[in-house]
């Protein structure tokens, strides 16, 4: 990789890289003032500037994924840009296999890493050495951030404090108390009655929904929020929080119990109304197994009646079946036909030849049509920025 702070060439076509996270945002530190920085940095070197990769708001734990970073790596791949500006190593990335990935990935392309911050000339092996360490230190900073995040909530949870100030639903907080939400508690309360009348979470959900209540987002009941409602022990005066790890996007383990937060509140229902609830939703839960895979038909889905619809093969049955004018065909039959018409095509090799040809066609046609926008996108890209570039240079007014 070349030098990032040697004398370049002063018509050099370079991206501007722009990561502030969150955090950093609300400390004052805005996006525009890293572009601000790398526009006044490039115009003092007579670089071009060619694109600008906003990553605002991502975390820089991982940052590779992004749709940013991956148009990034392309325009460094094509040689649209030869250099990539940002304010300092940590803004690239925070994690050190990462930073070690671009760096390589830029050496490849012959393209250059170029920090406001940091003098770092990757072509060397001290260079190379300094890169590495940054991004140690970078990553180090990221856990060690990450660390008191979770020691402060292991110790508010301890204290009985809200962690994100969010209440269970029929409460709220105030004045560091978890009181009755007027509102939420009348309907969370019916909700214990109608279960222990019915039995059946979708019952009760529907019997909600008919009656005008909603939940607190403004949407319609669910099982699964009638569910939580039902379990969640604040309505008999206890709540707990902090019980939950995320393990990954879909999955949660259970933290120690010397890990939960408590707090006492005044209770909705009674504990025996609770209890009762309770016991009726283990006994479901034990009696319930998970149902079998269905029997995967070859047309599944895919069959359309005249009028239509599609039809579809109900559980046990030998047909396939419209749910709109109840059309049935058996399923041997559409089958065969099936069968027929697939022995047939293959029996006449000038066919095949006929769709095979009509396909090229198709698929020459779509690639002259793709190339087509994409230069097209391309110009209005690069009319986008000299516009820009003469609105900063002043040769333009708003």
């Amino acid at each position: 990789m070349k030098s990032s702070f040697s004398e370049q060439q002063a018509d050099k076509d370079i991206g501007i890289w722009i990561r502030v996270s969150t955090e950093d945002q609300a400390q004052g530190d805005s996006p525009e003032h890293h572009e601000e920085r790398a526009r006044s940095y490039a115009k003092s070197r007579g670089w071009n500037i060619k694109e600008v990769y906003n990553l605002a708001g991502q975390s820089g734990k991982a940052v590779m994924q992004n749709v940013e970073a991956k148009r990034m790596m392309k325009d460094i791949e094509r040689g649209h840009i030869t250099g990539l500006v940002f304010s300092k190593l940590a803004r690239l990335s925070r994690n050190r296999r990462e930073l070690e990935d671009f760096a390589e990935y830029f050496r490849k392309n012959n393209a250059d890493l170029i920090s406001l911050s940091e003098a770092i000339d990757t072509s060397t092996a001290g260079g190379r050495m300094f890169f590495h360490l940054l991004g140690v230190f970078a990553q180090w900073e990221r856990e060690e951030i990450t660390e008191r995040v979770n020691a402060s909530v292991l110790t508010r949870a301890k204290l009985g404090k809200s962690i994100n100030g969010s209440s269970p639903y029929g409460y709220q907080w105030k004045d560091r108390k978890l009181i009755i939400q007027p509102e939420e508690a009348p309907i969370r309360r019916k909700a214990y009655e109608l279960f222990l009348e019915h039995r059946r979470k979708g019952v009760v959900a529907n019997l909600l929904n008919a009656a005008g209540y909603r939940t607190r987002g403004n949407a319609l009941w669910r099982d699964s929020q009638v569910y939580r409602i039902l379990t969640d022990s604040s309505a008999k005066g206890v709540y707990y929080f902090n019980r939950f790890r995320q393990m990954g996007d879909w999955k949660t383990e259970l933290k120690p119990e010397n890990e939960w937060g408590k707090v006492e509140c005044e209770p909705i229902i009674s504990e025996s109304l609770w209890t009762q609830v309770n016991q009726v939703i283990e006994e479901h839960l034990k009696s319930f197994k998970r149902p079998g895979k269905l029997p995967v038909q070859l047309f599944g889905s895919l069959a359309h009646c005249s009028c239509g619809n599609r039809m579809y093969v109900r559980a046990k049955s030998p047909k396939y079946v419209c749910r709109k004018c109840c059309n049935k065909i058996p399923i041997t039959d559409l089958e065969s036909i099936f069968q027929q018409e697939l022995k047939a095509f293959f029996a006449q090799p000038e066919r095949i030849a006929e769709h095979l040809k009509e396909a090229t066609k198709n698929l020459s046609e779509k690639e002259t049509l793709l190339s087509t926008h994409e230069r097209e996108v391309q110009k209005v890209r690069e009319q986008m920025t000299r516009t820009h570039q003469l609105y900063v240079e002043g040769e333009i007014t708003a």
